[in-house]
């Protein structure tokens, strides 16, 4: 199990970092603060703030109903 959670992590990882890399291009390369500009610019900071906050959210969400069960069957174990 441990195993293939390592090798599942190790794929992620790398699509990631080879799709990050593809979509920067060789022409275009922005500085920090050009990007904090453009987002700024368009509006589009919120949206990037909004989708962190869900993914954020979800996943404690997921956490606590997660040990929840586990308590439960360490409860029920005794």
């Amino acid at each position: 199990m441990r195993k293939l959670f390592s090798k599942t992590v190790l794929v992620v990882i790398s699509t990631f970092f080879s799709i990050a890399a593809i979509a920067q291009g060789n022409d275009v390369v922005k500085t920090a603060e050009e990007t904090r500009g453009l987002l700024y610019s368009n509006g589009k900071i919120y949206v990037v703030v909004a989708v962190l906050v869900t993914i954020l959210t979800g996943l404690i969400l997921y956490l606590v109903s997660l040990d929840r069960k586990i308590s439960r069957l360490e409860k029920n174990k005794e």
